[in-house]
């Protein structure tokens, strides 16, 4: 089995840099892009094993995003988690709702980043 392929959508380039450096060390290939529309393509594409998302994107969020990626055929199983600065209960909610499997608050630690990603995958078969 190859490593696991995360795909990562966050327009804040330091923050998407750090989770990129943080999952490659642990051995995951990653892909990343910018915004939302562009998350949607990329995930068309290259189906990836895992998505993890910013909630609040340039042209279009991460929760426009996860809705079009579940209404796909092709990517409707892929797991898709959810990065927030913002801990409203609302937004979480909305969030589950579009069918994440989980949020992460930022900022998180490494290490509590790659745990997280590590049991989705394993309860997806992934690892």
């Amino acid at each position: 089995m190859s490593d696991p392929l995360i795909l990562v959508a966050e327009d804040e380039r330091d923050i998407r840099e750090l989770i990129v450096f943080t999952l490659q060390i642990s051995g995951f290939e990653v892909v990343q892009v910018p915004n939302g529309e562009e998350a949607v393509h990329k995930a068309t594409e290259i189906k990836p094993d895992l998505i993890l998302m910013d909630v609040r994107m340039p042209k279009m969020t991460g929760y426009e995003a996860c809705k079009a990626l579940k209404d796909q055929e092709s990517t409707k199983e892929i797991p898709v988690v959810f990065l927030s600065a913002k801990g409203q209960e609302a937004e979480i909610n909305t969030g589950l709702e579009m069918g994440a499997e989980e949020y992460f608050l930022k900022p998180f630690a490494p290490d509590e980043l790659i745990n997280r990603v590590n049991k989705i995958l394993t309860k997806y078969g992934k690892l």
